[in-house]
């Protein structure tokens, strides 16, 4: 027969308590005197047959046994609780909460958050701002917005933007600059983002895809695409910018973007999200809510003609 477990209470109280190391702080966590949660730990020690805390004068530590029990116990109340709250989620439609990069967060998504809000104002829209590899259970993340050369096929995941770039200026610069051959002495700004692309897209590429010999060594360099644009918002120089990113920027003529070509890459965004929760009512809306967004963006392709980064590698 099975080993017959301690009771959950028991062995609750003895988490905490491994953790705090104090069966004080453990019974202010749990809500109980610490009387009682003495009373917990001794009901385990007499279903184990052995203690699994040394009481000394003014403190506790564990006992061999405890030491065993803590971490195994430990991950188990983790993992319920992880899915206790990933239940809880699906029965949740006003709620939504979706992961994606800082660069796409600031320049796209904050933009457009009241724009959703006005559009589901049934969906409490919760945003994190990270990089990180996506847990959907461990982070509690409804859905998410990738940006790279994966395709993410462990979970459902649909591309949504193919990015491209393009050289990007203030109005006041593009008076000056109004051939591609104009950059040669221009202060140029590099967007650092993108040196995980196979194919190279950055100021050389461009400058081979229309033909001029372009002195890329120069210039300020950012690690991310979005403080690269803010640079070129504010002036500094010319960014070959994501446009995916510079929308905003480009629609409020903060900045311009005066040449046809621009250097299409392998790299997109995806929606992405646990397979089967993609037709849950809010993140099916919000799916669609980008998808309408990205649509009206798409003017800026008009007119431009695209060169595959790797046809000028």
């Amino acid at each position: 027969m099975a080993d017959r477990l301690p009771p959950l209470t028991a062995l609750r109280a003895f988490d905490a308590a491994a953790r705090h190391m104090s069966f004080a702080r453990a019974a202010d966590e749990l809500g109980v005197t610490p009387a009682a949660l003495s009373f917990q730990i001794k009901s385990l020690e007499a279903h184990l047959g052995r203690p699994v805390f040394r009481r000394l004068n003014r403190a506790v530590e564990l006992t061999e046994a405890g030491r065993t029990l803590a971490p195994g116990l430990s991950d188990g109340f983790s993992t319920l609780s992880a899915a206790w709250r990933a239940t809880k989620r699906l029965s949740d439609e006003s709620t939504l909460t979706v992961t994606a990069g800082p660069a796409f967060t600031s320049k796209w998504l904050a933009p457009r958050i009241y724009d959703f809000a006005q559009t589901h104002p049934e969906i409490e829209l919760r945003v994190a701002a990270t990089l990180r590899l996506i847990d959907f259970d461990r982070d509690e993340v409804d859905a998410a917005i990738r940006f790279g050369l994966d395709e993410g096929k462990a979970y459902f995941s649909e591309p949504l933007i193919r990015e491209w770039m393009t050289p990007m200026m203030t109005p006041e610069l593009a008076a000056q600059i109004k051939r591609p051959q104009d950059l040669r002495d221009a202060q140029l700004i590099h967007d650092d983002s993108t040196a995980f692309f196979r194919q190279p897209a950055d100021w050389a590429a461009w400058g081979r895809a229309v033909g001029v010999d372009i002195d890329a060594s120069h210039g300020a360099r950012f690690s991310q695409a979005d403080h690269a644009l803010d640079a070129a918002i504010s002036g500094a120089g010319v960014v070959l910018g994501r446009v995916s990113l510079a929308t905003r920027a480009l629609e409020s003529g903060r900045l311009v973007a005066p040449f046809e070509i621009g250097l299409l890459t392998k790299a997109q965004f995806r929606f992405v999200c646990p397979e089967g929760h993609e037709s849950r009512p809010q993140v099916a809306a919000f799916r669609a809510w980008v998808k309408a967004e990205i649509k009206s963006s798409e003017v800026f392709e008009k007119g431009r003609t695209l060169i595959k980064a790797e046809d000028v590698a």
